[in-house]
């Protein structure tokens, strides 16, 4: 595909909270087992406030810098819980890794991916193997970041990044909580999966699904 513009990151963005409205009861059930089962409504009404945010932008007027640090302002406002700062600084990452780019080639999407993913592990202190969105986030920016060494196009990397989150939010599964509310189940959370993995996963699949052309 061209170059992703500020107009494609809003349709991105629109096509994540349109799976979140949809998903948000099957992601709260899995918050119920080891949380406190509002993981899905805590995402919706963070990607709702994202995309009123976003359908107000200038399109042809902004960049996609901007796009991110809207995504980022209006999640942070709407979300006081933890996946309030784990995707603003997740958001404000991406935006940094982008700035002064009028649009986005595979290397600078790439870039933004991992961006993200490194926010969210910086920002909550958490590392693979701990039940947590980390698990979906790092392994799909490392794939992406090794389809894109490979020399395969945007829509391969993106594709790659999906099917690595997915395995490692599956992956939570046979893991024990060591943060957040589930460690407190001990060996009682191993066979469920770890919402915020979940949602990880599902945002990249659609990531990858938007930019699949």
């Amino acid at each position: 595909m061209t170059d992703v513009t500020a107009r494609d990151l809003i349709a991105m963005f629109d096509a994540i909270g349109t799976m979140i409205e949809t998903n948000k009861g099957h992601l709260s059930e899995l918050d119920g087992v080891i949380g406190d089962a509002d993981h899905g409504v805590t995402m919706d009404i963070g990607f709702s406030a994202v995309r009123e945010a976003l359908a107000a932008l200038d399109a042809s007027a902004s960049d996609p810098t901007t796009v991110f640090n809207t995504a980022a302002k209006s999640f942070l406002n709407a979300v006081g819980a933890s996946s309030g700062p784990l995707y603003a600084t997740a958001f404000m990452r991406a935006g940094a890794a982008v700035k002064g780019k009028a649009s986005l080639d595979r290397d600078a999407m790439v870039d933004a991916v991992a961006a993200m993913a490194k926010g969210i592990q910086d920002r909550g202190k958490a590392t693979r193997g701990e039940k947590t969105m980390v698990d979906a986030w790092l392994p799909g920016a490392e794939a992406a970041e090794a389809a894109r060494d490979a020399g395969r196009p945007l829509n391969a990397c993106l594709a790659a990044a999906a099917a690595a989150a997915e395995e490692g939010a599956e992956a939570t599964k046979a893991m024990m909580a060591t943060k957040g509310r589930a460690s407190r189940l001990g060996e009682r959370a191993i066979g469920h999966m770890d919402p915020g993995a979940a949602s990880a996963a599902l945002m990249l699949k659609t990531i990858a699904e938007t930019f699949a052309g």
